[in-house]
């Protein structure tokens, strides 16, 4: 199959100036050679979201795209499949609870490894969505923070399907506030914001977005 990611890259990057999030490309209705097509394109950066058929195509890359990539998951984690999300991911974007995060931790910690997560905030309050709310991600991050062998990058959202213009600026603005909430509550760093995806990058971007999460859009 002829992929015209080079071609949608452009345009996706046109659409967004003067912004210039990370494009992290969501591969997980892709093949193998999706992600080399990608890879050619000039992205490093590609998201799954199921652990083992992640790890079966990861594995089938050449190795100067596995090697020269980050692999991100972007998917609900079950805690019985973490330690092969912490062996195989270099940056776990949806951890979502307290539970998870220890034991990404413990995993972590046995493969002698930091692993770089971000926190899922469902701000939109959800209920299908994993995550964790404005006021639980405050009251709970200090625990994390103070687990071994994790290093918190920022934050995760995911909008709701559907949602309008405005209700999009508002939800993204807000994950940008609860960062800077944060920052100054914990005298940390929050670098990342993961927002915004196919249908609605052009509004993540605008509101501060890092990473934008995009599959079908590069790969149509």
């Amino acid at each position: 199959m002829q992929y015209k990611v080079q071609e949608n890259l452009k345009k996706i990057q046109e659409e967004i100036v003067p912004f210039k999030p990370n494009i992290v490309a969501v591969t997980k209705y892709f093949d193998e050679d999706a992600i080399v097509s990608a890879y050619e394109a000039g992205i490093r950066d590609f998201g799954e979201s199921r652990v083992i058929e992640a790890c079966e195509k990861i594995q089938k890359l050449p190795d100067y795209v596995r090697n020269n990539s980050k692999f991100h998951f972007i998917g609900h984690l079950q805690t019985n499949k973490a330690k092969k999300a912490v062996e195989m991911f270099d940056l776990i974007q949806s951890v979502d609870s307290v539970k998870l995060a220890v034991k990404i931790s413990a995993h972590a910690a046995e493969l002698n490894k930091v692993q770089n997560i971000l926190l899922q905030l469902n701000n939109a309050c959800e209920v299908q969505k994993s995550g964790f709310s404005k006021e639980e991600l405050i009251s709970d991050f200090k625990e994390i923070r103070n687990l071994p062998n994790l290093k918190i990058c920022g934050l995760m959202n995911i909008a709701p399907l559907g949602a309008g213009d405005e209700v999009l600026h508002n939800l993204f603005r807000d994950v940008a506030d609860t960062r800077k909430k944060l920052e100054n509550i914990y005298r940390c760093e929050l670098k990342e914001l993961s927002m915004g995806m196919s249908q609605d990058y052009k509004t993540a971007a605008q509101e501060g977005a890092t990473m934008l999460r995009i599959g079908r859009k590069l790969f149509s």
